[in-house]
Parts: C-alpha cells; structure tokens; sequence
C-alpha cells in the first residue's frame, strides 16, 4: 500500500552552534498515526518549477504552527510583542498556500499555518493578545510563552464539528496572534469564550481544515485531536 505523503514545512533555520532546522516530533507523530508518511520541508525559496515539483511528490500539508506572521504582509504598523518573525519563511509558505489553493490539495493549518492562510487571501491579523500579566480574562497561551487549555465551540453542522465528532472541547492553546478580519470565501466555525477565532472553514475548498489551537500537543491522547489528522490523511487517499 502507498502511503499518503504529507509535507510538514520546519520552523525557520536556526543560526546557532548547531545551524539547524527543526519541527516538534509531535507534528511528525499525529501523521504517523494516521497512516501517512511524513515529510519534512525546510523554508527557503523555490522557483516556479520547483514548487509544482514538490506539489506532485506530496499528497497533502500540514502548515504548522511557529514564529509571529511579519505585519508588514498585512500592511500593519508592528506591535512592540511581535516576535521571531522569519521572512523567508513567510515568503515560501505563501508561495506553498496559493499552491495548495490553486490545486486543491488537503492541507491541516494550525494556530500559525491557519493564520499565514489567513494573511494570504486578504485578511489580517489581532497581532497581540492579552498575557497572564495583562489581563484578568481569558488567556490563550501561559507564561512565559507556554500552552494552556481553554474551551472552544464549533458550529454543529459544520465540517470540523464532523471531523472532531464533538462541539465542545478544551484543546490546548498556545498563541498571541489571532485572525482578525476574515478572509473572503471563508466562515468562522469555532470560537473561544472570548470570541477569538478557533477555526475557519474554505466555502470552495472542502479539504482544508483550519485550527487556532494545536491538536498535536495532545493528538497522542485525545481521539478527538487525532481525527483531525485522520481527516487530512483520509482525504489524501481519495
């Protein structure tokens, strides 16, 4: 049997005594579990031809989670938060997402990945929300900089309350960026107690599912997290 091949872009190169790129093993794991082969792609840039290459080897995405979005993509002035923006990076995960568009491959976005998505069809960005320190109210990561859980309600009928098999849960969250105004051709279907945006669904691309939260955190333990990587990878074998 052929496994389906899913592409998991790295984090950014990490200049330091190691020169390295790397990815949470969790990422690598969820797909596994799956039934998919994972592939690890680093940012850097690619021509035409070598970004429809790499779109013929590998069935479906997962756009994983990492350093802020630069606001300059979203034409806004940067908040004093914002942090390990890496251009690179963005530049060739927005040559990969209007690829993915363009075909209609599956693709799993998560917290950054949703976002980056987000930015590249016109919407932007709430570049900062609230710490622990700042706030009394609903939080979306702990300090300093860790995940935490809060509840999220999605939209009954909608196709991610399909691939969870639930409406309520408590995923665990990690992120100060959130969406702010939506992109066109896509609706919100999950939101926090606070109304920050959990995850959106593509009217005109069904195979894409887009999550705020980071279900690989706990995908090991909680069937709910790991459907959503059963999901990318079943629509992969169509």
């Amino acid at each position: 049997m052929v496994l389906p091949r899913i592409g998991l872009p790295t984090y950014s190169r990490r200049e330091d005594e190691k020169d390295r790129f790397t990815l949470y093993a969790q990422y690598v794991d969820g797909v596994r579990r799956a039934g998919g082969l994972p592939l690890l792609i680093p940012p850097g840039a690619l021509d035409g031809a070598e970004t429809e290459e790499l779109l013929d080897l590998v069935d479906g995405w997962v756009l994983t989670g990492g350093g802020d979005v630069d606001p300059a993509l979203y034409r806004a002035e940067r908040h004093p938060k914002i942090y390990d923006t890496h251009p690179e990076r963005d530049e060739s995960e927005l040559g990969l997402i209007r690829a993915i568009l363009e075909r209609g491959t599956p693709a799993l976005c998560i917290c950054r990945g949703m976002q980056l998505l987000n930015v590249a069809l016109g919407g932007d960005l709430i570049q900062h929300l609230a710490d622990e320190d700042e706030t009394d109210g609903l939080v979306h990561r702990a300090l300093p900089r860790k995940p935490l859980r809060h509840a999220v309600s999605v939209v009954p009928g909608s196709r991610l309350a399909e691939q969870l098999a639930q409406t309520e849960l408590e995923p665990l969250s990690w992120h100060h960026q959130a969406l702010g105004e939506i992109a066109p051709g896509f609706d919100v279907v999950a939101r926090a107690p606070d109304g920050v945006v959990e995850a959106i669904e593509s009217v005109g691309h069904p195979n894409l599912i887009c999550v705020q939260w980071h279900p690989e955190l706990s995908c090991a333990d909680e069937p709910e997290q790991q459907r959503l990587f059963d999901a990318l990878v079943s629509m992969c074998r169509r």
